[in-house]
């Protein structure tokens, strides 16, 4: 009787495990902290990697990392670079040989600080793409 209650139970913790949501991918941000924080990168990676992504792409072998960098040129024009970079995954590290790039460049002559700071956000924000292959 306590062997059925045993398997009943593993088989129930399974059942619950087998219709989890899938861990998210690694990913890893190299932004300046004036234009993008850690916190609001993990948010547009987690709002905007596709779920086709995943059987493409495993999470088991794949990871991002972003980078945005920029500021305020002589003119006071707001000039801001996006790069996303699908790289393999060795474990719990990702391996620096990108399959897939993507770049995206915005402007804004005028901004305030703010502005240049929602700049990347709203530029960048979109589901991603590879746009080079490497």
């Amino acid at each position: 009787m306590n062997r059925t209650r045993l398997l009943a139970a593993l088989l129930s913790m399974c059942a619950c495990s087998a219709f989890a949501a899938p861990a998210p991918y690694l990913t890893i941000d190299h932004s300046t902290d004036t234009l993008m924080d850690k916190a609001t990168a993990q948010a547009i990676w987690q709002e905007h990697l596709p779920a086709k992504l995943v059987k493409l792409y495993p999470i088991s072998k794949w990871g991002f990392v972003s980078q945005v960098e920029g500021g305020f040129d002589d003119a006071k024009v707001c000039v801001v670079t996006a790069r996303a970079m699908m790289l393999p995954r060795s474990g719990k590290t990702l391996i620096f040989r990108p399959a897939h790039t993507a770049t995206a460049y915005a402007s804004q002559a005028g901004a305030t600080m703010q502005q240049c700071k929602a700049l990347p956000s709203s530029s960048w924000a979109r589901p991603w793409r590879p746009l080079n292959r490497h």
